[in-house]
């Protein structure tokens, strides 16, 4: 049986991949820390655990509409409103089966054969995935480690063609933590208005941060820009909710409605109790992402020293999201390996430390590593890392 040309050209995830390979050493009895985890490790709040089987004691194990529950979108609309001051329909809202599942139905219904989308780099390994399989072709726009891998309005101008579609703007980012203030968000919405591009708005980790930086949103800075962007988002991250797989898009009418349509013939609807289980992690008082930020920046900083001292090692900052993403070029290579990737296959093999190239996120001198593990894993493997780096030295 052939299989479909369409999925012959896609490249794994790097990110499961490393996870899978980390599971099946541990399963093997070997010690593995495993830092490649894109997902927090807080279970879902009590509250949120209680409203699906409150739901689910109440029969709400049924079809919902395609787009979601009325309740959940007018809850999503809210939050927007509340969060982001964006005001927002429920005709503009989809509610989808994770920001994933939203950002692959949104570049199916927006790309036609050829055209392009503006993908900064690095980037989340699906963006340019998603974008092949919707027949689209992934431009690359390199973001400078100098620049804090954010790209410039100049870069953007220099890389619109006349099959130009869209831009993905991810802020904070995956893998990079970076985010972009409001000055370079207006700069490089000139620039989107000016050549009338939609803007993709990746917001999924804005609960995330660990600076007095303040998220912005891309759609709030005018009316101009808010009707031609798509912001995704979603209670993975920011209510410890991967699992669960509700994620939503907010834009304009013609766009949501034609995710709905394709959402119609794929998934009928996101999970009923998920929907319920979101809509209570909504509308509750509590506040999951305070307890989550607090620790999380205590992980970032105790990382973080342990990681600049290894030889080799330079590493920007990050202000939010759950990653490191260090620049380790100069420790392959003094420690004699021929790329990136060889050297985090030998750190696994040796040290049982799985972390990720930063080959599957357009950035290879560079590794990901997530922090969403306990504090006293984060410290030893930056031990191992260390230990590796030192006894391959020349």
């Amino acid at each position: 049986m052939e299989i479909a040309n369409r999925v012959k050209t896609l490249t794994p995830s790097s990110t499961l991949a490393i996870t899978a390979k980390a599971k099946e050493l541990k399963q093997n009895g070997y010690d593995v820390i495993g830092l490649g985890a894109g997902e927090p490790d807080f279970n879902t709040p009590a509250y949120i655990l209680e409203a699906a089987r409150e739901a689910m004691d109440l029969g709400m194990t049924k079809y919902t509409p395609t787009g979601g529950i009325n309740e959940l979108k007018q809850a999503v609309i809210e939050k927007l409103s509340r969060d982001n001051n964006l005001t927002y329909s429920a005709n503009e809202i989809i509610v989808t089966s994770g920001a994933k599942h939203a950002l692959y139905t949104l570049f199916q219904v927006i790309l036609n054969e050829g055209d392009e989308v503006i993908v900064p780099s690095p980037f989340w390994v699906s963006y340019p995935e998603q974008i092949k399989l919707a027949g689209g072709t992934p431009s690359i726009v390199s973001g400078l480690e100098e620049n804090n891998f954010k790209i410039t309005p100049e870069q953007l101008e220099t890389a619109i063609t006349a099959k130009t579609k869209a831009i993905i703007i991810n802020s904070p980012s995956n893998p990079t933590g970076m985010m972009y203030t409001e000055s370079e968000l207006k700069a490089l919405g000139s620039v989107c208005t000016k050549h009338d591009l939609l803007i993709i708005s990746d917001e999924i980790y804005e609960k995330l941060i660990y600076t007095n930086d303040k998220h912005v949103s891309i759609a709030q800075l005018s009316t101009e820009l808010k009707e031609r962007t798509v912001v995704i988002n979603g209670v993975s991250k920011s209510h410890a909710m991967t699992g669960w797989r509700i994620g939503y898009a907010a834009g304009p009418v013609a766009i949501i409605k034609a995710m709905t349509n394709l959402a119609s013939h794929s998934t009928s609807n996101p999970t009923s109790i998920a929907q319920y289980a979101s809509l209570a992690a909504y509308r509750a008082k509590e506040d999951p992402t305070i307890e989550m930020r607090k620790v999380f920046a205590e992980r970032l900083n105790a990382l973080y020293d342990l990681i600049v001292e290894i030889p080799g090692v330079t590493c920007q900052k990050p202000q939010g999201a759950f990653y490191l993403f260090p620049n380790v070029s100069q420790a392959a290579s003094l420690t004699g390996f021929e790329s990136v990737d060889d050297w985090v296959s030998a750190l696994l093999e040796e040290e049982k430390v799985a972390i990720v190239p930063g080959s599957g996120f357009g950035a290879p001198d560079y590794v990901r590593l997530s922090y969403a593990i306990s504090k006293e894993q984060l410290e030893e493997a930056a031990k191992r890392i260390r230990r590796f780096v030192e006894n391959h030295l020349k």
